[in-house]
């Protein structure tokens, strides 16, 4: 059967990572968390004490550093110059940073680029915020997750609890409404959907039900291009 790429994007804590990986295990594809990326991008800009507007040494810092994703079963392992940094990118406030130095050109080129080259054969899931209109505007299947962003505090807001911190829910509430205008207003490569893109609101969905809904518009869509 033919391999198709798939893009799904949405705002922080949408659900659409989760969905995503579930799906691409469903249908035997690749799946590639891009966030991850960005979120070793901001770890490498932390670790080297760069200032986010100094844009000469984030050029300087993307031409030394090698971001690499490696999938298996379980999902993505990220690495950041050899080192396995798949925990230390989640921390909160390497959160904080990839949002701003995802808005950077040159940390921008070098990562699209990446990703094309990793999904471009197909057979490969995708989920960010701009998949499916800068990284692979032409993928077969596109979706755009939402839902409302008192739901997706809570989200994180537990995610945050099971990882062993202590959130606080105000501030993830409000962490998330910055980061939300922040990812659409930025000028490059805003976080907006794509015109022919399938727009899911999984605020009263489950996982099963989101990972469902996916897969039954996958397979409309497959049916469509078989014709």
């Amino acid at each position: 059967m033919r391999q198709i790429i798939i893009a799904i994007d949405g705002p922080a804590a949408s659900g659409k990572s989760t969905a995503a990986k579930l799906l691409a295990r469903k249908l035997g594809y690749v799946y590639l968390d891009t966030g991850a990326m960005y979120r070793a991008c901001a770890l490498a800009a932390k670790q080297s004490d760069i200032d986010l507007e100094d844009t000469d040494a984030i050029a300087t810092l993307m031409n030394s550093i090698q971001v690499v994703i490696q999938y298996d079963e379980n999902g993505n392992r990220t690495y950041l110059n050899h080192q396995d940094v798949s925990q230390a990118i989640r921390e909160p406030d390497i959160s904080r940073l990839a949002s701003a130095i995802s808005a950077k050109r040159a940390v921008r080129e070098k990562m699209v680029g990446l990703q094309r080259k990793l999904g471009e054969k197909g057979g490969v899931i995708l989920d960010g915020r701009d998949i499916g209109t800068v990284v692979f505007p032409d993928a077969e299947l596109k979706f755009f997750i939402i839902a409302p962003v008192e739901i997706r505090a809570e989200r994180r807001y537990l995610e945050l609890k099971e990882n062993g911190l202590k959130p606080d829910y105000k501030t993830v509430l409000q962490e998330l409404e910055e980061r939300d205008k922040a990812d659409s207003s930025r000028s490059l490569a805003p976080l907006i959907p794509a015109e022919d893109s399938i727009r899911i609101d999984t605020g009263s969905l489950t996982i099963e039900g989101q990972v469902n809904l996916l897969y039954e518009h996958y397979l409309q869509r497959m049916d469509e291009l078989c014709r």
